[in-house]
């Protein structure tokens, strides 16, 4: 537990002070308390951190399932809008109003940590713990989802050394697959392997992207289990032969030791938030550049263990909810109960063309400007039938009259806004946010459909994302890429899409802020993650593989003289 101080808002404590001055209780009384999980059901990583064994996972199938809250936000400013605060803190609150709760949440990346961003584990009087830990290693997941990667990417070089391509056909000058960093290097983005001579094998341009755009961090993250874990492995496409015939990982014998290397992996995370509530902290796609959801492991296990299970999804709605609903509740067979749209004041502020460094400031006409990022967010979460709360994610700065400005707005539209102060209050400051979600997820009213059907083409399943969510008047593309697409309609046209680009935008433009409307979506680049069972689509110009900023996070993180992390936020 955690002790609040009397006004969080007028002398702020750091992310990391809090989160180092909680009374951490050890997560096996957490587990046997709050969700009847007995300690040889887990496997402890020291006090605070455990896995839970996938044999009591299968224990689980006949209990039923509690309601589905999903958390997602408006489009954001470059420092995040709470949308991990708010998940937690409406956990914590559920917990408050008397009702079995607990959280899914994504693991961390490395590179926002030590980029621009920050870490992932909530913020303020909102965080689970231990946050030093969740944010850096953890329990080693992303290592292990790396080491499969990079051991795949390493067989097929060693493949085509052997010249044992001459019995899969393997091209080497179309070998797709690329190696995963998890840390912002933009240096790797595209690179020439085994220059050197004869004996380093035969050079080609390869590529690195960061290991939460792998397609192993997809596929661990959609995988129902080992089994399934090994046969999506077997899936993945590696590369063509000279005649553009998929050759797969299974063809080089690559998906038996990939599983080995993922096999603790596969295992949910259990942690507590600082009022020593259950989360699970277990996969970390982003939601710009790859799916952004946490396991559907982890999510459904949650529902057999709690009445009303919290997730959330990168980015705005535009992205990590679009994907949750139309990938993961697709491939889980999931149906959401509501979804809290996060809001704040500062994001609306900016969709109203106020500059950063004015974002303090009272405007209220700029806030009633940028409220069409909000209107059309709301829009489209209403088109997947799921019952819409807007949270406020209060800010310091923010005032009475921006507060009741959206309220009046939200209510305009049909739903309720509630202010949230988790971040300065914990559960306190959330409970009426809880009460309002109860009383959606109850009402029945949530009738989940996804936004396209199955056998929607390919293409039209990309035109129908931009146009009817992104406001888009047309997607185009040039003819080798449509050709692509075209080409994978036979086999793999039942796939869902998933599109990457900006976060900061409905655009591909991440400075054409508010609610655009008839800008045209220009698809660079396709990527058929066969093992994932989805379909990548490249837009403008996101990068799969980031870059540091000008001043990284990294500059100011340290290790103090008592042995801790410090500068970590």
């Amino acid at each position: 537990m955690a002790s609040q101080p009397s006004d969080q808002h007028a002398h702020p404590k750091s992310d990391i002070e809090i989160a180092q001055a909680a009374s951490m209780r050890p997560i096996m009384d957490v587990a046997k308390d709050k969700l009847g999980i007995e300690a040889t059901d887990l496997e402890p990583y020291g006090h605070y951190k455990a896995k839970l064994s996938l044999d009591y996972i299968d224990s689980l199938e006949n209990h039923p399932d509690g309601k589905l809250i999903l958390v997602t936000a408006v489009t954001p400013t470059p420092a995040g809008e709470g949308k991990t605060t708010t998940t937690v803190g409406l956990g914590d609150a559920l917990n408050r109003i008397g009702k079995k709760a607990m959280m899914c949440l994504r693991e961390p990346s490395l590179g926002p940590c030590f980029g621009m961003k920050g870490g992932a584990a909530g913020g303020g009087y909102a965080q689970v713990v231990p946050m030093e830990d969740i944010n850096l290693h953890f329990t080693g997941d992303f290592h292990a989802i790396g080491a499969a990667n990079n051991l795949l990417a390493a067989l097929i070089d060693n493949h085509v050394y052997w010249r044992q391509n001459d019995e899969t056909g393997l091209d080497n000058r179309r070998i797709t697959w690329r190696r995963a960093l998890d840390m912002n290097d933009r240096s790797l983005r595209q690179i020439t392997t085994s220059l050197g001579g004869v004996a380093n094998g035969a050079p080609r341009e390869a590529g690195f992207d960061i290991t939460v755009a792998s397609e192993v961090m997809a596929i661990l993250c959609l995988a129902k289990d080992l089994k399934d874990l090994e046969r999506r492995l077997g899936n993945v496409i590696i590369g063509f032969t000279r005649d553009r015939k998929p050759v797969l990982a299974r063809e080089i014998n690559a998906q038996g030791a990939m599983t080995a290397l993922l096999k603790d992996a596969m295992k949910p995370n259990l942690v507590q938030t600082l009022e020593g509530n259950p989360a699970f902290v277990h996969g970390g796609p982003f939601a710009n550049i790859a799916h952004g959801c946490n396991t559907l492991i982890a999510t459904k296990t949650a529902l057999k263990l709690a009445d009303y299970v919290v997730t959330e999804a990168g980015f705005g709605a535009d992205l990590g909810a679009e994907k949750f609903f139309d990938i993961k509740c697709r491939k889980g067979g999931l149906k959401p109960d509501a979804a809290v749209l996060v809001a704040t004041i500062r994001a609306l502020k900016m969709h109203g063309g106020v500059a950063k460094d004015d974002l303090k400031t009272e405007n209220l006409d700029a806030l009633e400007k940028g409220c069409v990022n909000l209107e059309r967010h709301i829009r489209n979460l209403k088109r997947f039938g799921v019952k819409v709360v807007v949270g406020i994610n209060r800010f310091s700065a923010d005032t009475p009259a921006e507060m009741e400005l959206v309220r009046k707005k939200c209510a305009s539209l049909g739903v309720t806004a509630v202010e949230s102060d988790h971040w300065a209050e914990g559960g306190a400051g959330a409970e009426e946010l809880a009460r309002q979600v109860v009383e959606a997820a109850e009402s029945g009213e949530s009738d989940f459909k996804p936004l396209y059907g199955d056998n929607t083409s390919l293409w039209n399943k990309i035109q129908t994302i931009a146009t009817d969510l992104y406001g888009a008047s047309e997607i185009i593309a040039d003819k080798k890429v449509r050709g692509q697409i075209r080409d994978l309609e036979a086999d793999y046209g039942h796939f869902p899409v998933c599109i990457a680009k900006t976060q900061y935008s409905f655009s591909t433009d991440p400075d054409y802020k508010g609610a655009p409307t008839g800008h045209v979506v220009p698809v660079r680049e396709v990527r058929l993650s066969a093992g994932a069972e989805f379909l990548v689509v490249i837009c403008g110009d996101i990068m799969t593989m980031p870059g540091l900023p000008r001043v990284p996070s990294a500059n100011a993180i340290h290790v103090d003289d008592k042995g801790r992390v410090a500068g970590l936020f």
